[in-house]
């Protein structure tokens, strides 16, 4: 069993676990179910289309950064020119929690990403209810039916989908209702990077469809590499939260990268 098997085998038992404990209509009479989402998809046309992410650790390198409490950091990375904000929300894996997307949604003015392993409708209901603007769909861990059912009820709920992909034969999963497709430059199975395998598989996406490179972008010379070769977005994380400051770290990447 390879560490995405393990994280979904999981991941079923927190979900069980929920639907227990709060039901689909609890999460939509929640204060923020009814508020109008912000675009991702029009922030990364029209900004920097960087997706600056929350993360504090992670399977393949344990712990990044012990910062509890994520509105100084993303509250930073929007004043510096984010596009959209990823936070985590697995707790595993990934020392991320609901409440970390709660407790900054009030306090900032551009798109969330829930960052998560998404396996059944009900965790749509709940990043609807803690204020996402934007879920994951992950291609490796759902069937191309699967990411069709989910992305259709994103956008009924008012979401934005960002489908992520990392192999050929996950074009398959690509359907009408993704609004960003995702290459992870880090295979999620054996997280090996190869920037290169992103910029083949992008060149086979449709025209009209904002690619966002995910993972893996360890430099500005990564990310001006990635921007060349034309991808619209860039998910990045880890190259700002290994450090003392996050936020302080993004801005003089912005900063670099402008010049």
């Amino acid at each position: 069993m390879n560490i995405l098997d393990t994280i979904i085998q999981r991941k079923k038992e927190e979900v069980k676990a929920s639907k227990s404990e709060v039901s689909v209509q609890e999460l939509k009479d929640s204060a923020m179910f009814a508020r109008k989402s912000f675009s991702l998809k029009e922030n990364i046309i029209t900004g920097s289309g960087i997706i600056a992410e929350f993360k504090r650790k992670s399977p393949s390198k344990g712990m990044i950064n012990d910062i509890i409490s994520p509105l100084e950091v993303v509250s930073a990375y929007e004043k510096s020119g984010a596009s959209g904000i990823s936070i985590l929300t697995d707790r595993d894996f990934f020392g991320g929690t609901a409440e970390d997307i709660i407790k900054v949604r009030k306090h900032i003015g551009i798109p969330i990403l829930r960052k998560d392993f998404m396996i059944d409708e009900y965790q749509l209901y709940e990043a609807k209810s803690i204020g996402a603007d934007v879920i994951l769909l992950i291609a490796a861990c759902l069937s191309p039916a699967q990411v069709k059912d989910f992305s259709a009820l994103a956008h009924e709920l008012g979401l934005e989908v960002l489908l992520e992909i990392h192999t050929g034969e996950e074009l398959e999963h690509l359907n009408p209702d993704i609004d960003l497709v995702g290459i992870n430059n880090r295979n999620l199975k054996d997280f090996k990077v190869d920037l290169q395998h992103s910029v083949n598989l992008k060149n086979q996406l449709p025209e009209n469809v904002l690619s966002v490179a995910e993972s893996g972008i360890y430099s500005i010379e990564d990310f001006r590499f990635l921007k060349e070769k034309g991808f619209n977005g860039f998910l990045m994380g880890e190259y700002f939260m290994k450090n003392e400051n996050p936020g302080e770290k993004f801005a003089e990447f912005v900063s670099q990268v402008s010049m």
